[in-house]
């Protein structure tokens, strides 16, 4: 029952995606065309939306309580997924017979499309797929909703996706929009450059064209180091800018860029990570009873060994053996 369309549920859709896909990006997309299965083609391009989305609070409803000292402190589970299985958000997501996920399928190791199958996978959609397990009893019940970074928080406000799993950094201005679940992993920013660079950390950026997508945390710290920050609208459309000679740099979490190193053998990645991106598990702001459950879920896979193996899979061979999963925070209070 996977998919790739658009999908049920509250008033809103998503904003559109547009990006210049890398040049393996494309001959996968046309190859998946070609054998008539579904293609990541919301990367591709739409037009602009004439407005933007707007949410309201249903009368009678007061929103969440956002205090954040921390933003890796989500909800006590208070019990295991089984158990919290019957919460109203989680019931409601069963019923509909499909958990709606924004994910990347172009974010290699994290989130992408395999050129042969047709299928995501990585990283990130093995969360996706754990979470249809404790919810249907099996991996497939998914609709995947394919977003770019700037789209996250904007389909979360919208209704129109249960759960963003996208390389989503939780910070407390993020948190004053929507919720997150417990980090299940930490990443942090490093730079892509070419083989021939001299450009060894971000200290060596001044003056340099360095791309970053738009709407993340990676972009805005680019004025720090005096580099000029260009942003685009995915992670492979900064890769496309950088084959093209049009930027000196891309700047992203570690994982992300292991993903383009994969795919380009004159680049490396370089520099001591200069921040911790932990990723959590986007929610909507009212949906706290989500977060509990999924929360419970990202426990369950640490404890049985799914974390590892999945790790072991995807970014083991990029980022090394010596990676744990992070301990989670809980104590905030809805």
């Amino acid at each position: 029952m996977t998919r790739t369309q658009p999908v049920r549920r509250r008033v809103g859709g998503p904003r559109p995606l547009a990006a210049a896909l890398t040049a393996v990006a494309a001959l996968a997309s046309l190859a998946l065309a070609a054998c008539g299965g579904p293609t990541g083609l919301d990367d591709l391009g739409r037009e602009s939306p004439s407005e933007p989305v707007e949410t309201t609070t249903e009368p009678g409803t007061t929103p969440p309580v956002v205090m954040c000292d921390d933003a890796t402190v989500s909800y006590e589970p208070g019990g295991t997924s089984s158990e919290l299985s019957t919460l109203a958000d989680v019931e409601e997501i069963r019923a509909s017979g499909t958990i709606v996920a924004g994910v990347s399928a172009d974010t290699l190791l994290l989130g992408a499309r395999n050129p042969f199958t047709g299928d995501l996978e990585g990283f990130d959609i093995d969360v996706v797929r754990d979470l249809s397990t404790a919810i249907f009893g099996d991996p497939d019940h998914v609709t995947y909703r394919v977003i770019t970074s700037g789209d996250r928080v904007g389909v979360l406000e919208s209704g129109d996706v249960d759960v963003v799993v996208r390389a989503f950094t939780m910070t407390c201005a993020r948190w004053e929009q929507i919720g997150f679940s417990a980090s299940y992993f930490e990443a942090g920013q490093k730079l892509l450059v070419a083989d021939t660079s001299d450009v060894t950390r971000l200290e060596d950026l001044d003056g340099q064209r360095v791309c970053a997508p738009a709407g993340t945390t990676t972009l805005d710290r680019l004025a720090d180091y005096g580099a000029e920050a260009v942003p685009a609208p995915t992670h492979s459309a900064c890769l496309a800018l950088f084959q093209q000679g049009r930027v000196d740099a891309i700047t992203g979490d570690d994982t992300i860029l292991a993903g383009f190193a994969a795919q380009d053998p004159h680049t490396r990645v370089v520099g001591d990570a200069i921040s911790s991106e932990p990723y959590g598990v986007g929610v909507g702001s009212d949906r706290v009873d989500l977060a509990r459950f999924v929360n419970a879920v990202l426990a369950e896979r640490v404890a049985d060994g799914r974390w590892q193996a999945s790790y072991d899979r995807w970014l083991a061979p990029a980022l090394g053996p010596d990676v744990a999963a992070p301990v989670p925070e809980y104590g905030r209070i809805p």
